[in-house]
């Protein structure tokens, strides 16, 4: 029987008490916003928030313990909006969504700055899970005022990323969220080099890979071509669009494990365990493809979500992958 691994796609929401001690200590502007270089206070907070969304995966019996990026100022965009050679412009609206981020504009060379690897650092766990933006995603939502290429700056990103990954420490899975590619999916000569760019930043680790998407399906010509990145799991927005996803899979296959997006990331209604394992066997009986491996997930990241909310849905999501285990 395939293995469920009970799992999220990262960025979780701040728990109260931080919210409202972080909003006393870094006020509300644009200067207060996370630039990595935060005070021992703020540091000592976000420290004491992380070990409690830690503990409260390990708690639901999640498979995959993600950092929670809750020091993130928005979805995607952080590991360019700290970096040294990058300026943050005015606020941009993410895709066709009520989410927002500051415009990331390169200014320089994009070395790997180990942001994201200290985050991970802090995390005590034998089922560490690292997140960040896929290499075209973070491509398509900057500013490039340095590479003066689009393909360029597509490599730049990629070996930045790249750099960060090879700075991570230990970890048993590596989540890419792409949903540019279902956004604002490449162009038919940029398919190929979004392609090689998620296998650039695959390269640098030794984990699985999990290249995963969401807000619909990835079309047909990009599918085909993420089907050639050297990555162990496609995931999918079961959520959104669930029979376009079924095509893709059906029509082209996938690999050999899978990412299912589940369970509504922006959506307050709790789905039962029950509810979640059905949606899986739907998923395996319509794609007749049997899985080594499934990520049981939600679709989008959980931080749009109220914490009490947040906290009933990993604890569905680790007893939905508990239910398959008796049921075996």
């Amino acid at each position: 029987m395939t293995e469920l691994i009970a799992t999220t796609p990262g960025l979780y929401p701040l728990p109260d008490w931080a919210k409202d001690e972080l909003s006393e200590l870094k006020g509300h502007q644009k200067g207060d916003l996370i630039s990595g270089d935060e005070g021992p206070e703020v540091v000592d907070a976000y420290d004491r928030a992380r070990s409690e969304v830690v503990d409260a995966q390990a708690d639901a019996g999640l498979d995959r313990v993600v950092e929670g990026q809750l020091r993130w100022d928005d979805m995607l965009a952080h590991p360019l909006t700290v970096h040294e050679n990058v300026e943050t412009g005015g606020i941009v609206r993410y895709y066709d969504n009520n989410n927002f981020y500051r415009d990331p504009q390169v200014r320089g060379e994009l070395t790997p700055s180990g942001d994201v690897a200290a985050e991970l650092a802090a995390v005590d766990t034998d089922a560490l899970q690292a997140v960040l933006p896929g290499p075209y995603s973070l491509a398509d939502l900057a500013t490039d005022e340095y590479y003066g290429d689009e393909a360029d700056f597509l490599d730049a990103v990629a070996e930045f990323l790249a750099g960060e990954v090879d700075a991570f420490p230990s970890h048993e899975t590596l989540f890419l969220l792409e949903p540019s590619l279902v956004e604002n999916a490449p162009t038919d000569d940029a398919n190929e080099r979004a392609s090689a760019a998620i296998d650039a930043v695959a390269d640098a680790t030794d984990a699985d890979v999990v290249v995963h998407t969401y807000w619909g399906a990835i079309p047909e010509k990009t599918y085909a071509h993420l089907m050639d990145a050297d990555v162990d799991a496609i995931g999918f927005d079961f959520v959104t669009d669930a029979d376009a996803s079924l095509y893709n899979i059906n029509e082209y296959g996938t690999k050999d494990q899978v990412a299912m997006g589940l369970v509504d990331g922006q959506n307050t209604l709790v789905e039962s365990p029950e509810t979640i394992r059905d949606r899986v066997e739907w998923v395996d009986e319509n794609t007749h493809t049997d899985f080594e491996r499934t990520y049981v997930t939600s679709n989008t990241e959980l931080f749009y979500l109220p914490v009490n909310k947040f906290e009933d849905k990993l604890e569905a999501l680790g007893d939905a992958a508990a239910l398959a285990e008796v049921d075996a």
